[in-house]
């Protein structure tokens, strides 16, 4: 057995958590940041190191490859197995410094330099693994198990079948896009290429969750122009749209914040404001899993830009709002069969899934929008998208068990109707 077949889970994890894959919103490229590349070129070589010959990078920067199905599953339907390369810009990501701490059930010191510390009174749930290893940060990057982890999950996977070729399986897909945090990682997906019938992105949560709903979603960009004069020569002239910016934001509603809501409960999140007198722009995201109380929030949002254009004439307001992705809850409701599968594949493993709402978006939503049906299982991690990122060992084992599982039922599955 060479070296990158006999790797652990979280051996493999190590490994891409030492690339910086952060995605760019502002950009316009694809993949939006160059360095995307180099773990996409890095994930086709360990590929291809594992056998698998057709692994490469498409357009857009997204990782194919595919395992033939075994002799009497050619006519199966073939499976897909995806993740997600780059980590959310919203905060630091390069110059990761993985730690695994076993956890006593305390604080974590994460580090004595600056005196960063994973408080159990802030994240609560880190209480469920004591006794285990946990892969935390130093305190100064995100981790990168969203989606790293999912990555680690899949390879561990496309491993251990190249390694039980006795092991009956139908063909097996494998696709890592770049920008799913930056609501493009599926902009280059090309899903006949991809060429499964149905597949599982492996980007949730913790352990034995599962998800097949996720908000509708969409940004508002409201741009409020003002009149800039000397501030000292400025009495009843000067208009000064950082004020406005400040009362647009002031007037949404505080019970409609994502740091008051939960559950199937949708937002609305201004999660960006930068301007100078002259001229403002404040970024709003607007989330709900339920389509009509989706639009409801666009509509208050074209309400309340209306009212305070009224209310104070001499500023400047527009508003723009751009759906990103919807709810693919109403298309794997047509697919019934692809949640069935999963559900049996983490019974399998010893857990009952935990299903519950996406309070966000995946990959996997735009491709079932797409008719590539696509729930998202987890990875096991933990406090995405922030320097307490982390995640359980255990955890991240227990994914690949998954998708080695969902590999194995793919040779019972010979029609998804």
């Amino acid at each position: 057995m060479s070296t990158v077949e006999s790797m652990s889970t979280t051996e493999r994890f190590l490994q891409y958590v030492a690339f910086d894959t952060q995605s760019v919103r502002e950009s316009t490229t694809a993949p939006s940041a160059e360095k995307e590349l180099a773990l996409a070129a890095f994930l086709v070589d360990e590929l291809k190191a594992l056998g698998v010959e057709d692994a490469r990078i498409g357009e857009g920067g997204v990782v194919y490859g595919s395992i033939p199905a075994t002799p009497g599953c050619e006519a199966n339907p073939a499976i897909g197995f995806i993740a997600h390369m780059d980590t959310s810009p919203d905060a630091p990501g390069a110059n990761a410094r993985p730690q695994i701490v076993r956890y006593d059930g305390g604080d974590v010191t994460l580090n004595v330099e600056k005196n960063i510390v994973f408080s159990v009174g802030q994240f609560p749930d880190i209480l469920k693994y004591k006794g285990q290893d946990v892969i935390f940060t130093d305190g100064t990057t995100l981790l990168g198990a969203d989606d790293k982890a999912g990555i680690a999950e899949i390879m561990q996977m496309v491993a251990w079948i190249k390694t039980h070729p006795e092991v009956p399986h139908a063909r097996l897909c494998i696709g890592f896009t770049p920008d799913e945090e930056v609501a493009r990682g599926t902009e280059n997906f090309d899903i006949p290429l991809f060429g499964a019938a149905y597949a599982y992105t492996f980007d949730g949560g913790e352990i034995g969750t599962l998800e097949s709903e996720n908000f509708n979603a969409g940004t508002a960009l409201v741009t409020i122009r003002g009149v800039g004069v000397h501030p000292g020569l400025s009495k009843g002239k000067m208009v000064n749209s950082v004020r406005y910016a400040a009362r647009l934001i002031d007037r949404l509603p505080i019970d409609q914040a994502p740091e008051t809501t939960e559950g199937h409960e949708g937002f609305l999140h201004p999660n960006m404001a930068k301007g100078t007198v002259v001229e403002s722009v404040v970024r709003i995201l607007v989330r709900d899993h339920n389509r009509a109380l989706y639009e409801e929030k666009k509509a208050f949002l074209v309400k309340l830009v209306d009212e305070m254009s009224a209310e104070f004439p001499e500023a400047k307001f527009s508003l723009e709002i751009k759906d990103s992705y919807e709810n693919m809850k109403p298309y794997l409701d047509k697919a019934p069969k692809v949640l069935e599968i999963v559900r049996a594949a983490y019974r399998a493993c010893g857990m009952e899934p935990q299903e519950e709402p996406i309070r966000g978006g995946t990959d996997g939503a735009r491709l079932s929008v797409r008719g590539l049906p696509c729930p998202n299982v987890f990875t096991g991690g933990m406090n995405f998208h922030g320097v307490y990122e982390c995640i359980p060992v255990k955890s991240l084992d227990k994914g690949a068990e998954v998708a080695v599982m969902l590999a194995k039922k793919s040779a019972e599955v010979t029609s998804l109707q």
